[in-house]
């Protein structure tokens, strides 16, 4: 022991220092891992938690495909701001999913339906019933002459009836008044519209016409 004495030195000490600190350092290089050597089976259940992840560190490219589903997600998470324009398209939305009750008020307008995408088969029968559909215009004239009495009647094509119609005159119109205007029917069918004018002074006077116009539509 006295011998160890005298052969140590503040040198020989710091020199068994820094050779311990070198060797401590090698080891611990050593013990790094590479990379990949660490597999998902070598890391306990509930290991990673949300403080252990930095942020952005997790991005859609390293989930896969069907990994999130909606009870991974919280009440009030997906908000209209995180969703990309067009995300969402009809083949992601499960039938029925999307309901009145799930639906803004005021949020559908005429700009986001397509063309043509609302036909008679997604409207309730009763509110179809109730539409003006096809709509036709139709008019017929009596003879122009100086006869007393006149009238015309404009009928609907095949397949529709009579939804509003009116008359007039054409011509020498001095004495000459509209005596009648109505729709003419076959049973409970509006099939056009009737006019009826006449001379109110019962002379023959110069050239007028009776006209009588209708607007049919389905119905």
């Amino acid at each position: 022991m006295s011998k160890l004495k005298r052969h140590l030195s503040v040198a020989n000490v710091l020199s068994c220092i820094a050779l311990f600190v070198a060797l401590g350092g090698t080891a611990f290089a050593a013990a790094k891992l590479s990379a990949g050597q660490v597999k998902a089976v070598n890391i306990a259940p509930q290991a990673v938690t949300n403080a252990k992840i930095k942020t952005q560190a997790v991005t859609s490219g390293k989930i896969k495909n069907g990994g999130v589903n909606a009870l991974d997600l919280g009440a009030g998470q997906v908000t209209n701001e995180k969703i990309a324009t067009g995300a969402v398209t009809g083949k992601k939305i499960a039938k029925k999913a999307v309901s009145p009750r799930t639906i803004a008020t005021e949020a559908v307008t005429t700009d986001k339906i397509a063309k043509e995408s609302i036909v008679a088969a997604k409207l309730s029968a009763s509110f179809y019933a109730q539409l003006v559909r096809n709509v036709t215009y139709v008019n017929s004239e009596s003879a122009s002459n100086s006869e007393v009495a006149k009238s015309a009647e404009a009928l609907c094509p095949a397949g529709k009836q009579a939804i509003g119609g009116g008359a007039r005159v054409n011509g020498s119109l001095q004495d000459v008044a509209v005596t009648g205007s109505n729709p003419s029917s076959s049973g409970s069918t509006r099939t056009g519209w009737q006019a009826f004018a006449r001379d109110v002074d019962n002379v023959p006077g110069g050239n007028w016409s009776v006209e009588a116009f209708v607007v049919c539509a389905e119905l």
